[in-house]
């Protein structure tokens, strides 16, 4: 029969050998290979040391509930004020070199005077995985459209890294993409990449042998009103291509029904085929024949004058890419798109292999030259530079902040002041050290401690888009 005094025993003697485990095992646990090793808790964290205190976010989260609820606009009252006051008491705001707006300036004087642009002006929002499918560019891009004006979700890929909550693209068997992101695909010969950073293609890079082997594809593209009503009421698509050594003859459908067919142009690495649609945004879709695939560098659906905001999720990427694509091309896709503001969102891919304070400063110099660049090819254009949210690695049975992140956005940092970009701190945004583990336990950060929930990236853009106008607002007063 079974009895309290034997389940006592039972604890009291597992715990003395977890205890005397714990003490004779190695610190620094056991190396089985080059890269794996035994680990096992010490005493002081099984029994001594008190859990990670958890941070108190609350503040943050409610200041991200009354911004999205307020809607700031364009606005002179205290409303306003009282928002820009309590963003700065909790380092939600945008940051300067001494204090100085400047560095906005050429994209709030645009925001300021859109009646006097050509066309509309762009936001093109490069990160990493934190913003793939479109998350935190598309509440950017909800807010600045009803205010400014602007339709569509601008430029996408034929072969998105990841879904999207407007668009969902699907393509016969045969596509690929080639990317330089995340370092250059052995398989392209030259270096245009285009503005999205990777193309795509229905045929293998090869020479054309038999001139009678003619390939057929297609892409199709639905889009939803997921991301508001003026993202879905494009009316008019750009498809930017190059590099066909052949022609290639294009159909192109909408809801069905054909609205254009026609042959895209040889050779070139900027060509832009434009349709006008006849229906509301619902089905479209491309059928190409042709022996050689164009690179194509993007597909871009826009409507009439205002602002649109262009997603760039690179997954895996640490920015450092700009400098190996052709300056000549992708100066072309910036000034077409007439390019007034450039958000970087980077950081984070890079941080999981730094281990001295030194390699952060090393990152934050490659980061520098990638803005210098920028700026010689963009020189019309604002930039802002958005520093690495907090990430958590297991400290023993804990998840505590990475010892390097504070370095690394201090270096991120210290780039945009140097190259006089704004800077967002979006570590402090979220609360400083250990805050991941917060936002993990609350369900707004990813199980990973590394990324967003969608709900978590919602806050966050919540609170950017708000530090955003609240600059402008004080701007155009000024």
């Amino acid at each position: 029969m079974h009895k309290p005094t034997h389940t006592l025993g039972f604890v009291v003697a597992t715990s003395t050998i977890l205890a005397a485990i714990s003490i004779i095992f190695p610190v620094n646990g056991i190396r089985l290979t080059d890269s794996l090793s035994l680990k096992y808790p010490t005493f002081q964290e099984l029994f001594l040391v008190e859990k990670t205190a958890k941070k108190d976010i609350s503040g943050i989260l409610a200041l991200a509930a009354a911004e999205e609820k307020t809607d700031v606009t364009i606005k002179s009252d205290s409303t306003a004020e009282t928002s820009i006051d309590s963003i700065a008491k909790l380092n939600t705001s945008l940051q300067y070199k001494d204090g100085a707006k400047s560095a906005l300036a050429n994209f709030f004087n645009s925001l300021s005077n859109l009646s006097n642009e050509p066309k509309s002006i762009r936001v093109l929002h490069y990160g990493d995985s934190q913003i793939e499918g479109d998350r935190i560019s598309d509440y950017l891009r909800l807010k600045l459209q009803a205010q400014f004006g602007g339709e569509g979700p601008g430029l996408i890929s034929f072969m998105p890294v990841a879904p999207s909550v407007i668009n969902k693209l699907t393509w016969s068997a045969g596509w690929d993409r080639y990317t330089i992101f995340t370092g250059k695909d052995k398989r392209v010969k030259h270096n245009n990449f285009g503005a999205l950073a990777h193309i795509t293609r229905f045929s293998k890079y090869e020479v054309i042998a038999d001139t009678t082997n003619y390939k057929s594809a297609w892409v199709k593209v639905v889009t939803s009103k997921n991301g508001g009503p003026k993202a879905a009421a494009y009316n008019k698509l750009k498809l930017y291509y190059g590099g066909s050594q052949t022609k290639t003859h294009i159909e192109f459908y909408e809801n069905g029904s054909l609205n254009n067919s026609d042959s895209l142009l040889v050779g070139g690495n900027f060509n832009i085929k434009e349709f006008n649609l006849n229906q509301a945004a619902i089905l479209h879709e491309f059928k190409f024949k042709g022996k050689d695939s164009p690179d194509f560098y993007g597909l871009s659906l826009e409507g009439g004058k205002g602002v649109m905001v262009d997603n760039m999720g690179l997954r895996g990427s640490s920015g450092t890419f700009f400098n190996q694509i052709n300056f000549g091309q992708l100066k072309q896709f910036y000034d077409h798109l007439n390019t007034k503001l450039i958000i970087l969102q980077f950081g984070g891919n890079t941080l999981p292999y730094i281990t001295t304070p030194e390699q952060t400063v090393q990152f934050g110099n490659y980061l520098k030259s990638q803005i210098l660049t920028i700026k010689k090819l963009a020189p019309q254009a604002s930039i802002l530079v958005i520093g690495p949210a907090d990430m958590s690695v297991k400290v023993g049975t804990e998840y505590e902040t990475h010892p390097q992140l504070e370095n690394l956005r201090d270096a991120i940092k210290k780039t945009a002041f140097d190259t006089n970009c704004a800077f967002f701190d979006m570590y402090n945004c979220m609360g400083g050290k250990n805050s991941m583990v917060a936002w993990v336990d609350l369900g707004i950060g990813a199980k990973d401690y590394i990324h967003f929930s969608s709900g978590g990236a919602r806050k966050i853009a919540v609170l950017l888009y708000s530090s955003l106008i609240n600059d402008y607002n004080t701007y155009n007063k000024k």
